[in-house]
């Protein structure tokens, strides 16, 4: 089975941290009783689908440059948020309680050694199938190689409020954690710089989209949290609070708040500004049971768990045609080369009928080289 890159390019310019219009902010919440993850995603294209994913399925990471690709059968359901097609996420949680959320970051270098190669969408589903634990998934980044030159690097936190930052600087993977990670927050430098950036500014900078400063704001208002007690409501408030102090007008496309002890999501978009939530304990995770998805701009408000409904290839194809067209650099993509990236996931198996099944697949040509010629011109 071969693999399309698109995903991975797509998100080149999302994020950036030269264009305060387009960054993205991360922080985690955590007193005696709450432990909440919450995320920007600014960017010019707000479709996005959330999708339900298996436990028990086989997966491989391919492209036509990949001679060792990362190969992993996934432990854990969980709950994703895609814009450029399905096994791709922007961010999620898995029914362990984990959570993962990506930034943009002009620094990363990944390592260049022989480990499986994955991509950087992917590393998101690889680590949310396998991994429970902040320590796992720092284990398990050292199990892989991102092949990519999308530049990225992630926030994790897990049921117990363990926080870690996942960078890649120097070819080597760089995590912060524990005593190495005095706040729980993430923009879009370095985990160091801007920890170096907020001890040196006493005064805030409250209009600022630059990446620092909204380090900063977000990074004091994770600091106070835990300062008095407060309800779930009130929790879930302070964190939207936050995300609202730091978002930029027309460009902050989701909010996103993970209530990773209740195992709920809220969240809201700029097409759909109401409140909805998902509770994740509600799906069957089973391998061979219905794939999920929901629109995240539907006009709903409150629990939209019961308005998930059974995933289309066509719903994966009209979610890749918008969000290209919307995407300028990704416009001129062929339809056969779209049609490949709506197909390919359906190509994984349940693990037990792997064993006893042949895999057929088309073969799916690489995009990546397409895509970065298109970004320089």
């Amino acid at each position: 089975m071969r693999r399309l890159v698109i995903p991975a390019a797509a998100l080149l310019f999302i994020c950036l941290s030269v264009n305060s219009t387009l960054a993205c902010t991360t922080f985690c919440l955590k007193d005696r009783s709450e432990v909440l993850f919450g995320k920007n995603y600014d960017w010019m294209v707000g479709d996005g689908l959330v999708f339900v994913n298996k436990r028990n399925v086989s997966k491989e990471s391919v492209d036509d440059n990949a001679p060792n690709p990362a190969r992993w059968v996934s432990k854990y359901g969980s709950v994703t948020f895609n814009q450029y097609g399905r096994e791709n996420p922007s961010g999620g949680i898995n029914e362990a309680g984990l959570a993962i959320e990506l930034m943009w970051l002009d620094e990363t270098q990944y390592p260049a050694d022989n480990k499986p190669t994955i991509d950087v969408l992917e590393w998101i589903q690889y680590q949310l199938d396998t991994s429970a634990t902040v320590a796992e998934v720092i284990k398990n980044s050292d199990q892989v190689r991102i092949d990519s030159a999308v530049k990225l690097h992630y926030l994790v936190n897990d049921k117990a409020g363990n926080t870690a930052t996942i960078e890649f600087l120097n070819g080597k993977l760089v995590p912060h954690s524990g005593v190495t990670l005095p706040v729980a927050t993430l923009t879009n430098d370095t985990y160091a710089k801007s920890v170096a950036y907020e001890k040196a500014n006493a005064v805030e900078r409250s209009r600022s989209g630059d990446s620092l400063d909204r380090f900063v704001r977000a990074a004091r208002r994770t600091q106070d949290f835990g300062k008095q007690p407060r309800s779930e409501s009130e929790a879930i408030d302070y964190a939207f609070g936050i995300l609202a102090n730091v978002a930029q007008p027309g460009y902050t496309q989701w909010s996103i708040v993970y209530d990773q002890k209740r195992g709920k999501i809220h969240f809201r978009t700029l097409q759909s500004p109401e409140i909805k939530t998902i509770d994740t304990r509600a799906f069957d995770y089973a391998c061979g049971s219905t794939v999920k998805i929901f629109d995240m701009n539907a006009k709903q408000k409150g629990d939209v768990t019961a308005s998930f409904i059974g995933y289309t290839r066509k719903a994966n194809r009209d979610l890749i045609e918008r969000s290209f067209n919307g995407t300028d650099f990704l416009k001129a993509v062929p339809a056969k080369m779209k049609d490949e990236l709506a197909t390919y996931p359906e190509q994984f198996q349940c693990r037990a009928r792997q064993e006893t099944n042949a895999s057929t697949s088309s073969p799916v040509g690489s995009l990546l080289v397409l895509i970065m010629l298109a970004l320089i011109v």
